[in-house]
């Protein structure tokens, strides 16, 4: 690339403007628009979410104080913060989920191959389900009801496990169960979703299962259930107790699922409790099903990485229009910070690709060299224990 362009410039070779086209002319996104287009209010939008601005004021501020450099940095017109936010409230949101979607489509076949740690099911789909809130203010944020009176923004997300790249996102408000995301999914043959407790819906789990599906999930405590057959076959020095195909009898559950499942029982020596998990996979090895749920917690990580690393807690706006705008456009940085470290083939962890483009997007250097010719000394190996989901209650 040329060394004479910004990195923020170079950062948006990346983005595939005929596909972004398509969708705002899907939705007339730029119906009497004059010169502060879309994809200028997208880009706008990028540079805030790369460089961690608090505010559409800090982000008008940054471009304002470079000027002279908004056309080499590809924005074709500079906008005040009033400007900004009145696109972010008016302009449909659905052209920026339908651009994040298409992105996911892009980047997901890049981290395919990747490994998942003590797991080798390659026959499978490896997803995790779950859920992150937002808090806000229900005064400001009416529409976003939350729990207990406050107000809340939960962004539900089912993410492969295969390199931690999200592959259905559903943004609603605070009060929507966790479990609802299982009506609005799709499954097909050989998908394996790994999920947490709070997605212990008989009714769901067994659409999943008519669809060819499978899960695993932890089993609530006061879940009834008969013991069909115990199976042998384990290796009890891995942790794994017990391995047994029930059915479960609570009055609506056996309605709801009239068809035996499997249970395992995993000790965990850490903490020294036992864990029983509940699947419709009858042929994986028991340890793979500990093993699986033990990898969930990349999905906390992603969750987390958005957190620190982009704007998602500080809201942009007040209406719903313009907070699904910012989240939408959030999920899009972090799909092409993924697919540029892919296709630079960066020694980096995408947090670290982040960072960098972060503290570089003012800069004239070529992001290739940025990204790929490292001091070998920054480059090593974090020895960090990261607290495991068998540590969470």
């Amino acid at each position: 690339m040329n060394t004479g362009r910004y990195i923020f410039s170079q950062v948006t070779d990346f983005i595939p403007r005929y596909e972004f086209d398509k969708c705002v002319a899907r939705y007339f996104g730029d119906y009497h628009t004059r010169n502060f287009t879309c994809y200028n209010q997208f880009l706008y939008l990028l540079f805030g979410q790369l460089t961690a601005c608090q505010s559409m004021r800090d982000v008008c501020l940054c471009l304002e104080a470079h000027k002279n450099s908004l056309y080499h940095l590809g924005m074709a017109v500079s906008v005040d913060s009033t400007s900004l936010t009145r696109a972010n409230e008016k302009r449909d949101f659905r052209i920026y989920e339908d651009f994040g979607r298409h992105l996911i489509g892009l980047v997901r076949p890049m981290y395919s191959s990747e490994a998942v740690p003590g797991v080798d099911l390659p026959e499978y789909e490896l997803m995790a389900v779950d859920s992150t809130t937002i808090s806000c203010s229900i005064k400001l944020l009416a529409w976003a009801l939350g729990k207990y009176s406050k107000g809340a923004v939960k962004m539900h997300t089912v993410m492969s496990l295969r390199g931690s790249i999200p592959v259905d996102i559903h943004i609603t408000h605070g009060k929507w169960h966790d479990s609802n995301m299982l009506d609005v999914m799709n499954f097909n043959p050989n998908d394996l979703f790994v999920m947490d407790k709070a997605y212990v819906d008989f009714e769901a789990l067994y659409h999943i299962h008519k669809a060819g599906a499978f899960f695993v999930t932890r089993a609530k405590e006061n879940m009834k259930y008969d013991v069909i057959e115990s199976l042998d076959g384990f290796d009890a020095d891995s942790g794994v107790h017990g391995d047994y195909i029930i059915r479960v009898t609570g009055t609506k559950s056996k309605k709801l699922y009239p068809e035996p499942m499997r249970m395992v029982v995993y000790h965990d020596a850490d903490n020294d409790r036992e864990l029983v998990f509940i699947t419709n996979n009858m042929e994986i090895a028991a340890i793979d099903v500990a093993n699986l749920y033990r990898n969930r917690w990349q999905i906390e990580v992603f969750f987390k990485w958005m957190k620190q690393n982009l704007t998602i807690k500080k809201l942009w706006g007040h209406s719903q229009n313009a907070v699904m705008t910012q989240l939408w456009v959030s999920i899009c940085t972090y799909l092409i910070v993924a697919m540029i470290k892919y296709q630079l083939r960066s020694p980096y962890s995408i947090t670290e690709v982040a960072t960098l483009l972060s503290v570089s997007a003012l800069e004239k250097i070529s992001l290739q060299e940025l990204l790929t010719s490292p001091n070998p000394a920054l480059i090593h190996t974090q020895n960090v224990k990261e607290l495991t989901l068998f540590d969470v209650a």
